[in-house]
């Protein structure tokens, strides 16, 4: 293996298998189910989800292996390990069925891995995409469709479904004229058991509604989307009809009912729960789309009585969700009469050798290219001072995010709106340096994985927002100079220990400029002063598009009104992508077209100076 190529940290796991694998892991046997038949079988399912293009547990940005600060492990590597960890377990029981392996979608986007073999060197010109080389390898049964499998448009969809050696499925996917599916809606495993029937399972896959929205460009008029309970209701009686002893639900659909589009649908993003709850018929749901980790919660459905399952493992392949399903013969057909499941940790075990020896060129070309120049920068842009003063650093990310809404929204009624957008020193070390730019030069700049909203809002909002925003720095007396720590990271009720850089925004204008003073000296709630578009006062009536980033939109930081306030653009498009593809499309970055000073911090009027 090459230096640049999955690596394990001795110091936090040892090498260890089977059974030792599962305990480390953080298997914990279940009893079987305590009826009168001795018979019973127990069926055990696997399932992953959010996998995003993750098959080494490696940060290509930072060209490390990958950490977080609970020392989790990424990749299908690892998750191949504990796969044959488990069936290595349920083939050493007597009577045993064989496990199946499934996984909720979001597969194919995420990683620069991903994006290399969608957007660089398309596997619609012959090469096997790595996510379906490495599940093919693990061998799974069946997949779900994810709302970002559309993001790359339908042709490299189709390739990769193609290139797959299990269905990838979703019932709720629909030609946009006749409505009937344009993907298999449900698969039937049939799985032997020792002298006995085999259990006929069915897994039905059920992909997001929101769709439709986050990815308009690439199905409208093409592909539609029903709702996931309406869909199911329809579904589930037909895979049992179909001969279903079992029936699974891969559902790419978050568990609590809630929907980042409002009512932009008359259908929820997150329904899996209500799904169990109101669909007769299903035995477990492998939940997906909301990056949570959920062991296990039991539902009852309320028209039949019987428990669901439904199981969460995280995201991009930390966990191995693990259903554990008893069965015992009725009436000459096999009935689930007990249920459970958790989720096993991955850090807890090295990568799969044979995974990492399918995808290891692969690997190794897409560090290669991150590495690689794109382009180059006219001069060197450093967010080090980007908490205190306007820079070209954080006016390009706004520069790029402004500029998408704005060609988003041409031909909406929206079209002819001031467009602004809001950006956060999230990385003092990050900068562009003049001359050549790599991806990972770029990608400093934009150190977490989100993705790109707009809402609309009024001048007075504008106005409460940026209030609200100058909370991060500390009252001051005087013009200065300060020492940095004197003025940026106040402490509130919120963050006693003092504001992170991620919860200060700076907001800028695209075509014309958004300025305004923060007046240091005066209280929280007062400071923002001379707020004016294009050199004349911002009216409390008057309307703008404002891009954001989904945390900002979702509520985190608690910023006033963005929340609800209505969102006219969201296409999921990772906001540190779009950054790259101006980058890559252009050759060039030149803070000249985009870099003014249009806010400063004041002390009672007076330009206040900070050292750094």
């Amino acid at each position: 293996m090459t230096d640049s190529g999955e690596r394990t940290t001795m110091t936090r796991r040892t090498v260890i298998g089977g059974a030792a694998a599962l305990a480390a892991a953080g298997f914990q046997a279940v009893p079987a189910y305590a009826g009168h038949d001795p018979r019973t079988v127990r069926l055990t399912v696997m399932g992953t989800t959010d996998l995003h293009g993750n098959v080494f547990n490696w940060d290509y940005f930072k060209n490390a292996e990958y950490d977080d600060a609970a020392h989790n492990d990424i990749g299908l590597a690892k998750i191949s390990t504990l796969v044959a960890a488990v069936r290595d377990r349920v083939a050493a029981e007597r009577r045993a069925p064989r496990p199946l392996l499934l996984d909720a979608g979001d597969t194919i986007q995420g990683t620069p891995l991903a994006y290399y073999f969608a957007k660089i060197e398309p596997i619609t010109g012959g090469h096997t995409h790595p996510m379906a080389a490495a599940m093919n390898e693990i061998g799974y049964d069946a997949a779900a469709l994810g709302n970002h499998e559309f993001n790359y448009g339908l042709d490299i969809l189709r390739k990769f479904q193609r290139q797959l050696s299990f269905p990838l499925l979703g019932a709720n996917a629909q030609d946009w004229s006749t409505g009937l599916p344009v993907f298999p809606p449900y698969a039937l495993k049939r799985v032997h058991v020792p002298g006995e029937k085999p259990i006929t399972v069915g897994i039905l896959g059920l992909t997001n509604p929101g769709i439709a929205i986050w990815d308009k460009a690439n199905v409208e008029n093409k592909v539609k989307f029903g709702g996931i309970v309406e869909l199911a209701k329809i579904w589930v009686p037909r895979v049992r009809k179909a001969g279903a002893d079992v029936v699974i639900v891969s559902a790419h659909s978050g568990m609590d009912l809630s929907s980042s589009y409002g009512d932009a649908l008359p259908v929820p993003e997150n329904p899996s729960a209500l799904m169990a709850e109101t669909v007769p018929g299903i035995d477990a749901v492998l939940v997906g789309h909301a990056h949570l980790e959920i062991p296990e919660r039991l539902v009852t459905n309320k028209t039949t009585g019987e428990q669901v399952v439904l199981s969460e493992p995280l995201k991009w392949g930390m966990r191995l969700s693990l259903f554990d399903l008893d069965l015992q013969k009725v009436r000459g057909r096999w009935k689930v009469v007990g249920r459970h499941s958790q989720v096993l940790n991955a850090n807890t075990v090295d990568a799969d050798p044979k995974v990492v020896a399918v995808l290891q060129k692969d690997h190794d070309k897409v560090i290669e290219y991150v590495n690689s120049k794109i382009g180059t920068c006219t001069e060197a842009m450093s967010a080090a001072t980007a908490p205190w003063e306007d820079t070209a650093a954080l006016d390009f990310v706004n520069f790029i995010q402004a500029g998408a809404v704005s060609k988003a929204l041409v031909g909406t009624p929206q079209a002819d709106l001031p467009v602004l957008a809001i950006a956060a020193p999230f990385n003092r070390e990050a900068a562009i340096p003049a001359g050549d730019v790599s991806v990972r030069d770029v990608a400093g700049l934009y150190i977490f994985d989100n993705t790109l909203l707009a809402v609309t809002m009024t001048g007075a909002q504008i106005q409460a927002y940026l209030e609200f925003s100058a909370q991060y720095f500390k009252q001051v007396t005087g013009a200065g100079p300060f020492p940095s720590d004197q003025v940026t990271n106040a402490p509130t009720p919120t963050a006693p220990g003092g504001t992170p850089d991620y919860n200060y925004d700076v907001m800028g204008g695209l075509t014309k400029p958004l300025t305004y003073n923060i007046d240091i000296a005066k209280p929280v709630g007062s400071r923002i002063t001379d707020l004016a578009y294009d050199g004349t006062a911002v009216a409390a009536d008057q309307q703008f598009v404002v891009a954001v980033n989904n945390y900002r939109q979702s509520g985190g930081g608690n910023f006033p009104h963005v929340s609800t306030a209505p969102v006219v653009y969201n296409r999921q498009v990772e906001i540190r992508q779009l950054m790259i593809d101006y980058v890559t499309s252009t050759g060039t970055v030149d803070p000249a077209t985009f870099h003014t000073t249009d806010w400063s911090l004041t002390s009672n009027g007076a330009p206040i100076v900070v050292t750094g």
